[in-house]
């Protein structure tokens, strides 16, 4: 493996340290759900993105093909991570926040998480 590719290697495995512990740090230290939401929802994505970006030259270097395997893991995290911190967040609103709580939205609709299901004729 040339010095190129070990240094670019080096590089992602620190910067993804960083983040990761960043983000743990903040998982621990921040007060609020919401708060501590964020922390693992960025930073700790950007962590895991670096150790495979760092797997992605290595296996590059090593063999000249480039891993699905990595490529997939990244789109699948990028993917999944804010769905989970959207399901989180609403979690939270619903449970701890009231409606007159809330700023008043522009729309007719109003704050979705408050709004009454549509009458299906179907008991639940």
């Amino acid at each position: 493996m040339n010095f190129v590719a070990e240094l670019l290697i080096s590089i992602a495995l620190v910067i993804s340290g960083i983040f990761g512990f960043v983000g743990s740090y903040g998982l621990v230290k921040l007060k609020d759900t919401l708060q501590r939401l964020h922390a693992p929802t960025k930073a700790t994505t950007l962590g895991v993105g670096g150790v495979l970006i760092a797997s992605m030259i290595f296996f590059y270097s090593e063999t000249g093909h480039i891993s699905v395997h990595e490529l997939l893991i990244t789109l699948f995290l990028f993917l999944t991570a804010p769905i989970t911190a959207n399901f989180i967040a609403s979690a939270y609103l619903a449970r701890n926040l009231r409606e007159d709580d809330l700023p008043k939205t522009p729309g007719d609709y109003g704050w979705s998480i408050y709004d009454d299901p549509p009458e299906t004729g179907v008991d639940r």
